[in-house]
């Protein structure tokens, strides 16, 4: 229980299984992010057709986080594939904080396992995020108008 992150969007709700096995770091902080209401309203602020949409930023611009210390890297050889999320980074490793990246397909982002932390897959929805307005950033950015962590019986 308590391992499913639901992100609505405004064609319908994506459903995200959380990785805890691969990255229990990163899942404790978007869990903790979730129930503040952190990503509520934030920006999908880098979005690169055939690659990933990013988003996690609260300034907007790709450069902010949340308040609470940068993780750990949590790489792991879970390959890259169409919904899988990832956690954002600088050059730095040890550099994610709230941004992360939903892979559009099988192929786009497979050269970045291993070096970036993956800490969940979509399940239900992807086609919402396909419609996400493209763009670095996009000429109207599409929001996250709603994350949470769905209980048994939501």
């Amino acid at each position: 229980p308590g391992n499913v992150l639901v992100i609505e969007l405004k064609d319908g709700p994506v459903l995200v299984k959380l990785r805890p096995d691969l990255a229990p770091k990163h899942v404790e902080r978007v869990k903790q992010l979730a129930k503040e209401g952190f990503y509520d309203g934030i920006k999908f602020h880098r979005v690169i057709d055939a690659f990933m949409a990013q988003t996690g930023d609260p300034t907007g611009t790709g450069t902010g986080g949340s308040n609470y210390a940068n993780l750990p890297a949590e790489f792991s050889q879970e390959p890259y594939k169409r919904g899988t999320i990832g956690a954002a980074r600088t050059s730095d490793p040890d550099s994610a904080n709230s941004q992360f990246f939903i892979c559009f397909n099988d192929t786009g982002c497979s050269g970045l396992t291993g070096q970036y932390t993956v800490w969940g897959q979509v399940i239900e929805g992807m086609e919402h995020v396909d419609n996400v307005a493209k763009g670095e950033p996009p000429p109207i950015p599409d929001v996250m108008r709603k994350v949470y962590v769905k209980t048994n019986g939501n």
